[in-house]
């Protein structure tokens, strides 16, 4: 396959900047994948769409504020993007700024709370970048001083930023229990108490897995060929009790119904040993066209950048022409697009 072929034009302003007032405001098209035939609804509705036997798998990682903004020596901008610890100190970083660093350079971050030094690059191309703290330590500090990782698609000014504190509210669901990730599993955003009662009251059940949003789900694909792209490798956990569940919805003629696609990554992890249950480890599954689904029946969604991963993901589960055709459908009716934007149910 061709990483062209899941290319689309979008409009700059159907690129969602903002969260909607409230977390369940957002607009929700319904997909069948047997017709093609496409519902518009409000998000709320999609109780309707689901019987007392199905179960939703949500993902229950929490996004750490990962992204720190500080200054140089000489006194020039620098931003940073947390991945994941390294040796000692270190942190695994994408880094961002003007000119070359050198090994040892200082770095001033958020107005002296935290003091980086730069330690070069990973054979990735990753920087390092020492605090001279433990990572429970620097975890702290990132809940004190850090900022929501919001992706580059989304603007934000560069010094005073008034939706600094809403972002880290919003760029977060509300069942978030695991520490971890550095991009939201944005499905999960629209969901609200009020959705989560009114699924309870019509027998919905739900069950909860983690996988730590890494570079693997947002890195964009740069090969030519999709079979070239390399998935970088993110941990996740489906529990003995999620496994139950699962297990008994199956047995019972429901249906698992994946909150986003962080969550189908960690059912069909789970799903490709030969006897599947419960486990916890790295998957880099990738997940592509021709790929067989064997624990995922329904996906909630958002609507996906051009030529990424989760484009080709949810292309394989309902098809690509279905997915580009009801994308363009979307896109003459005004959906929101990406993080902060409306949701799909693909039925």
């Amino acid at each position: 396959m061709r990483t062209d072929d899941f290319e689309y034009h979008l409009p700059k302003e159907l690129i969602a900047q903002h969260p909607p007032p409230q977390r369940d405001a957002s607009r929700l098209l319904v997909l069948r994948r047997d017709s093609g035939a496409i519902d518009h609804r409000r998000f709320p509705d999609v109780v309707e769409y689901l019987d007392p036997r199905d179960l939703l798998v949500l993902n229950d990682t929490k996004v750490i504020p990962a992204r720190l903004v500080g200054h140089r020596s000489t006194g020039g901008r620098v931003e940073l993007l947390l991945i994941a610890p390294a040796e000692g100190t270190a942190w695994r970083a994408m880094l961002k700024c003007r000119g070359r660093l050198v090994n040892g350079e200082e770095l001033d971050i958020e107005d002296g709370a935290l003091r980086g030094v730069y330690q070069g690059r990973t054979d990735a191309g990753e920087a390092l970048v020492a605090f001279g703290l433990e990572a429970e330590a620097l975890l702290a500090a990132l809940g004190r001083v850090g900022r929501a990782p919001l992706p580059p698609y989304i603007k934000r000014p560069k010094d005073r930023d008034p939706d600094r504190e809403a972002d880290l509210a919003r760029y977060q669901t509300v069942y978030a229990a695991q520490p971890g990730a550095i991009a939201a599993p944005t499905a999960g955003l629209h969901f609200t108490a009020e959705v989560f009662a009114a699924l309870e009251a019509k027998g919905v059940r739900r069950t909860t897995v983690t996988l730590h949003v890494g570079l693997g789900t947002f890195k964009p694909v740069t090969a030519e060929r999709v079979e070239d792209h390399a998935m970088h490798a993110e941990w996740f956990a489906l529990s003995t009790e999620a496994a139950s569940a699962i297990a008994a919805t199956r047995a019972a003629g429901g249906r698992v119904v994946a909150v986003g696609t962080t969550s189908t990554r960690v059912l069909e992890s789970a799903a490709r040993a030969e006897t599947w249950g419960p486990t916890s480890g790295w998957t880099d599954l990738f997940i592509t066209p021709g790929f067989a689904f064997r624990l995922t029946d329904a996906l909630i969604t958002n609507f996906h950048l051009p030529r990424s991963t989760l484009l080709m993901l949810v292309s394989a589960f309902a098809g690509r022409e279905r997915i580009l055709a009801a994308y363009e459908e979307a896109k003459r009716r005004h959906y929101r697009f990406y993080s902060y934007g409306d949701a799909m149910l693909i039925l």
